[in-house]
């Protein structure tokens, strides 16, 4: 373990930003993050962990300490003929781990594949898409206290899993390290694939469903067409969340709107983010270094030497755009540094 000085995060974050790391440390082991939590640096410092960098917007320096999770392995803990208990260590990149899900004929993640990070950050956000999330399959995490190095478990109900949301993003933020999550999957098929999208890419391509691999496969490809990969052009995924309204609000809005897609579930009104900016004319809209995506309004991309103040500024131009054309308010997704 070494930790290194004034470190530039620029190849660490999916945007692109430059933005440097008064120190920065990358942490292999457990063994390691306890040597680490001694320190005196990492005790006297602002601390920063940081997972596969595809949720983070940068806005300045970092004051700190960032800590990079490099924790790795994937292991079976317990199985019989319906369930399977799979433990993987917090710096897995998530996709490797569907990867080895789909590749045992494990039901339960296919639909979340190619999100980008680490398994690590799967909890903090209850990661989600194509009519699955996290909290379908999580069992627990296992998590380091920063202040006091102690290690806890926390089981499912207690990670308080919601749309995009954790415990680990309210009143544990920034209290805890986590080292590896447990999911139970199950090897009788679970196929789950009522999402609209997901449905409709299926009937046309004429692909039968199998093993959970085929819903994998089709769920890479439709976000392959619809997200631009950050290799080539920087972003952080989906900037927004989709926005929950009420029975009432939706029947007013289709008064004026009745083309407002929308999804309900378990009596909740979800409306598309993407949908809102697109109809206030944002999609394909480029402001110098910055712009909203052409094919998927969500995503907000750097074209160059953008910092993430000019991010920062063309979400705020789109918020209000929002705000005033449909009297909705749409939040940031990802976390602001």
């Amino acid at each position: 373990m070494q930790i290194e000085s004034n470190f530039n995060l620029s190849k660490l974050n999916t945007f692109g930003i430059t933005a440097k790391a008064k120190f920065f440390v990358e942490v292999n082991s457990e063994e390691e993050l306890r040597e680490l939590f001694a320190d005196p640096i990492f005790v006297k410092n602002k601390k920063f962990f940081l997972g596969g960098g595809s949720n983070i917007l940068f806005t300045k320096d970092f004051d700190g300490i960032v800590v990079l999770n490099k924790l790795k392995g994937i292991e079976i803990k317990e199985e019989d003929s319906e369930i399977v208990m799979v433990r993987a260590l917090g710096g897995e990149i998530w996709h490797d781990l569907v990867i080895f899900a789909v590749n045992h004929r494990y039901w339960g993640i296919e639909n979340l594949s190619l999100i980008p990070g680490t398994v690590g950050a799967a909890p903090i956000q209850n990661i989600g898409a194509y009519g699955a999330e996290l909290k379908d399959t999580l069992y627990n995490v296992e998590a380091f206290e920063i202040e006091t190095g102690l290690k806890r478990v926390f089981s499912q109900e207690e990670c308080r899993l919601g749309y995009r949301d954790s415990v680990f993003k309210n009143e544990l933020k920034n209290k805890y390290f986590i080292s590896a999550t447990t999911l139970k999957l199950s090897k009788k098929e679970k196929k789950n694939i009522s999402y609209k999208i997901l449905k409709e890419y299926l009937e046309t391509n004429a692909i039968e469903i199998h093993n959970p691999k085929n819903i994998s496969d089709a769920v890479a490809s439709i976000r392959r067409s619809k997200l631009p990969d950050p290799k080539v052009i920087g972003n952080a995924g989906s900037f927004f969340k989709n926005v929950f309204i009420n029975r009432d609000q939706l029947e007013k809005l289709q008064g004026i709107y009745k083309e407002m897609p929308f999804f309900e579930e378990d009596e909740v009104i979800k409306i598309p983010a993407g949908w809102l900016i697109e109809q206030c004319g944002w999609k394909g809209k480029r402001l110098g270094n910055v712009g909203v995506h052409e094919k998927q309004a969500l995503v907000l991309v750097n074209y160059g030497e953008a910092t993430g103040s000019e991010i920062i500024e063309l979400a705020s131009k789109i918020i209000e755009s929002v705000k005033e054309k449909f009297d909705l308010t749409i939040m940031p997704e990802v976390n602001i540094v």
